[in-house]
């Protein structure tokens, strides 16, 4: 279950399993099966971990700091976005010392709100692009929607791949799509949303993750928050064996965000546990691991304040978001 991958064909050369249409399919194809009651099993036995005392108030410290604040609503405001700004700056008004998110995550009209809003700062201001959330829309379409979240100063882009393409096997049309938006990008990261929950099978969810690394990807993300299921720690697991997997063979590391339906600090622990025992401790930092959140922050700061005081705030201690 823990073993490190071995390519097919031993192709280790991405340029050479990228040059054709047909390469990609056979790459794609050729990657080892998936074990689902293996996966499944591997994930059973570490929900059973437990981290308590000093490690438990590290996981939740880093847990914060591995947050993406998000909110992806057609309601949103200028003004609700600040607000969120300010609760990523300062997650507990009353204690200095607990850290700030990772980003915060908005649609491209309001990058520029939360860019003014985290000056100062170093919280990323990440967009969704490329049509989100359903990723069906012209390639100049979801460029130009990349393009204006960078220009507005989007330092992180999250863009949707398209399902229907990858379903239907049209894998390179999906690998150009993502070097293009890669490109579009710039100097900003891009995680690669594969919406697991439409790709059915966890072979689906391992070539989806090789063809996001192939094309570029910083990270791969799960999903958009707004499918069910959205992340599960079985998909993962499959996605952080594959961000492995690529740093053994090319040298790069790559990261995993989980988004969508993680709501409390037991499921982030829970999460933290299968980072460092699939991928490694390597990857127990926000650069190459991110929860995709919104209420998630409240359980964290809740169980936070219960770790350093030995007391329950109530839950009007805590923003509504």
């Amino acid at each position: 279950m823990t073993s490190s991958l071995v390519l097919p064909g031993d192709e280790t050369d991405l340029r050479e399993v990228t040059a054709s249409e047909s390469a990609l399919r056979r790459f794609l194809h050729g990657l080892p099966g998936v074990d689902q009651v293996g996966v499944e099993k591997r994930v059973a036995q570490l929900g059973t971990r437990s981290i308590k005392t000093d490690a438990k108030a590290w996981a939740l410290d880093l847990a914060i700091r591995a947050v993406d604040l998000t909110t992806l609503e057609g309601a949103d405001t200028p003004g609700k976005v600040r607000s969120l700004c300010a609760k990523a700056r300062r997650p507990d008004p009353a204690d200095p010392d607990c850290p700030p998110v990772a980003a915060v995550c908005v649609y491209p009209d309001l990058v520029a709100v939360a860019v003014d809003a985290l000056q100062g700062t170093d919280i990323d201001v990440a967009s969704v692009a490329t049509a989100f959330p359903s990723g069906r829309s012209s390639l100049d379409v979801k460029l130009a929607d990349t393009r204006m979240a960078v220009e507005a100063g989007a330092t992180e882009i999250d863009m949707v791949i398209d399902r229907g393409a990858f379903l239907s096997g049209r894998y390179g049309q999906v690998l150009e799509e993502i070097v293009a938006v890669k490109e579009a990008c710039g100097d900003a990261h891009l995680k690669v949303i594969l919406e697991t929950g439409e790709l059915a099978t966890y072979d689906n969810v391992r070539r989806a993750s090789w063809l996001a690394l192939a094309g570029g990807g910083d990270f791969v993300k799960t999903s958009t928050g707004k499918v069910s299921p959205a992340s599960t720690l079985p998909v993962t697991l499959v996605m952080l064996q594959a961000v492995r997997d690529f740093a053994s063979v090319t040298g790069e590391f790559r990261g995993v965000k989980s988004a969508g339906g993680i709501r409390t600090a037991k499921d982030a622990l829970k999460y933290l546990v299968l980072v460092n025992e699939t991928a490694g401790p390597e990857w127990l930092r926000p650069d190459r691991f991110r929860f995709g959140a919104s209420s998630l922050l409240n359980d964290l700061l809740m169980q936070r304040n219960k770790q350093r005081t030995g007391h329950y705030w109530t839950p009007d201690r805590v923003t509504i978001d």
